[in-house]
């Protein structure tokens, strides 16, 4: 099961708005078949891991990361392609949530398939937590990403631009852009940085994700790289001024504006937008107002051994107490060595509907 959850795992950016699946066939102990849905539309891991054991798989068990669809979407059934290889025997990680695709085991199990279900659901639904999420949430499943130096700072009071992290960090950050539905900054980070928000070091997704800066009072520039570029790559604005001849010309270069009154509300927003999962990237000032409120799933920290001074700006400057203290007592998910830095995911109590997404899928 675990090489099924790697295998899955090779989907990552590709496959959305559908979950990342892996199988392995089994027969005699051996493995003689394994596979992944490779991209959104094409065949699932089901089909692969049975065409690659051919007659193989007949009296063999299927190690699956989901359970088998047993609906006709952009391709056929699962379980038809298991039934018809002959596959005895079928171990599902995590149950499929939803209603269209859900209900595969029991009609395996009608049809004399042994079919156990919950080996490693924690760990499947780990990689796949926006898909699980989605089922019963109004607001994005969410990563808050904060680059940090040694005293946990994020620049110095001048508003530091320089790199606080090495490559091989950086290139993480974009795997996890590639990986989410959207990117979100605060209208600081565009008007300090002109940040640009695309995936760059690492595989490109199948579809790009949306840029979404939250702005209350439009003061994102006309000249910005997402403004010129929001034909190309999708570009929202979560603001409250919706009219007048700034939100007219922003609409006119292709910025979306959709309405905001608090970051929650934002999130809302953007879920309705079809929007399921968000890697925040903001500063001190959105970090924690989504602590603050409770919006946060997964916080991932990447710290550099860098010092930036006494007089540096804190990653959570402006936080409640309250939750400065429930900083110290969240359950790490997983944490790696990067280059000189350190990346460490969290898990926050109040995202603990289902698991997080971050986590499986850096070792993809």
């Amino acid at each position: 099961m675990r090489r099924a959850l790697h295998l899955a795992a090779e989907g990552w950016g590709q496959t959305a708005p559908n979950p990342m699946v892996g199988a392995v066939v089994v027969r005699d102990g051996r493995v003689v078949g394994e596979g992944y849905h490779h991209r959104y539309g094409e065949a699932h891991a089901e089909v692969h891991a049975v065409r690659a054991a051919g007659d193989l798989a007949r009296g063999a068990t299927m190690y699956v990361s989901l359970e088998p669809c047993r609906h006709h979407g952009k391709t056929p059934p699962c379980t038809d392609a298991i039934l018809a290889a002959g596959l005895t025997r079928v171990v599902v990680a995590a149950p499929d949530p939803t209603a269209v695709a859900g209900g595969g085991a029991r009609l395996l199990r009608e049809r004399g398939v042994r079919v156990d279900v919950g080996m490693l659901e924690r760990e499947a639904r780990e990689l796949n937590a926006p898909f699980f999420h989605a089922v019963a949430s109004r607001r994005p499943w969410t990563t808050l990403k904060l680059a940090v130096s040694i005293e946990t700072a994020i620049a110095d009071r001048r508003g530091s631009t320089t790199w606080l992290t090495g490559a091989e960090s950086r290139a993480e950050v974009h795997r996890m852009r590639a990986g989410s539905d959207a990117v979100v900054v605060g209208v600081g980070t565009i008007v300090a940085d002109d940040a640009r928000l695309t995936v760059r070091d690492w595989s490109a997704p199948r579809k790009p994700p949306a840029r979404v800066v939250l702005d209350r009072a439009l003061r994102t520039p006309l000249g910005a790289e997402v403004v010129k570029t929001a034909r190309e790559t999708p570009t929202i604005i979560l603001t409250r001024q919706l009219d007048g001849s700034r939100a007219d010309a922003l609409r006119d270069a292709g910025v979306k504006l959709r309405p905001m009154d608090d970051l929650g509300t934002g999130l809302e927003a953007l879920r309705d937008e079809g929007i399921e999962s968000v890697l925040v990237e903001g500063g001190a000032t959105v970090a924690a107002a989504a602590m603050r409120d409770g919006l946060v799933h997964r916080l991932v920290i990447i710290q550099a051994p860098v010092a930036l001074g006494k007089d540096a700006l804190y990653a959570f400057d402006g936080a409640p107490p309250a939750v400065l203290e429930e900083l110290e007592t969240l359950p790490v998910v997983w944490r790696r060595q990067l280059g000189q830095d350190v990346i460490t995911t969290f898990a926050v109590p109040d995202g603990e509907e289902t698991a997080g997404r971050q986590g499986l899928g850096g070792q993809g």
